[in-house]
């Protein structure tokens, strides 16, 4: 996968503005969506976007978009950089949440804790930018705010993408799976259900002798008279 330019939209924005190369060609180099291209185009994206020269940053020449321009096949490639800058190191922490989310986070952590019990604290705080402490608290219902919340999807909240959330889910499904009680009963495969069974014998108990004794000496008690 090649480099995309330096300030893509600004770039984008200027190619739009000041060359004739097809939007499939813009979106290929500044690594945009033909439709955000002609978004530009239309005026209906980067309102307010100042475009940037790719030819005055040394990204792209003007022989490179002049060949371009004449066969709408070719795509424009960008230049080597003068100066190598070192790769920025990703840092390892809870995710950047706006400030317009923020008051979103507690729900969102309502929701996944009720949801999905298997996930891990530091997995809330990845997906949420949350602090151990605030989901100790909604866990115990010990929140300032606890009889107020209400659980509510954060990837509907945009606070996380579904794709992270399933991730998270599926991480944790592998690290505890849940057990087969919880899981609850399940049916019988057909091979047993359909197996034909002999029918039990039924147990016949003799009948009862009669006992001659026992009813002379009943006929005795209630006045009867025996032989």
């Amino acid at each position: 996968m090649t480099a995309a330019p330096l300030m893509p939209k600004a770039t984008a924005v200027w190619l739009v503005e000041n060359t004739a190369l097809s939007f499939d060609q813009v979106a290929e180099f500044c690594k945009l969506h033909p439709l955000e291209v002609k978004a530009i185009a239309d005026g209906d994206a980067a309102q307010g976007i100042k475009g940037l020269d790719p030819i005055q940053t040394g990204q792209l020449s003007r022989e490179e978009i002049e060949k371009a321009v004449a066969d709408p096949g070719h795509r424009l490639k960008l230049l080597d950089p003068k100066v190598r800058l070192p790769e920025a190191k990703k840092k390892k922490g809870p995710r950047y949440t706006p400030v317009s989310r923020r008051q979103d986070r507690p729900n969102a952590i309502l929701w996944l804790v009720r949801n999905h019990p298997e996930l891990k604290d530091s997995q809330i705080m990845r997906l949420v930018g949350t602090t151990k402490s605030t989901i100790q608290a909604i866990r115990e219902r010990t929140h300032w705010n606890a009889s107020n919340l209400q659980p509510m999807d954060p990837v509907t909240l945009g606070l996380c993408s579904q794709i992270d959330l399933d991730l998270e889910v599926h991480r944790a499904a592998k690290e505890k799976p849940v057990a087969a009680e919880a899981q609850g009963a399940t049916l019988l495969p057909a091979s047993e259900t359909t197996l034909h069974r002999e029918p039990e014998p039924v147990e016949k108990k003799p009948a009862d002798e009669l006992n001659v004794d026992a009813v002379f000496a009943k006929l005795k008690q209630i006045g009867g008279k025996s032989e």
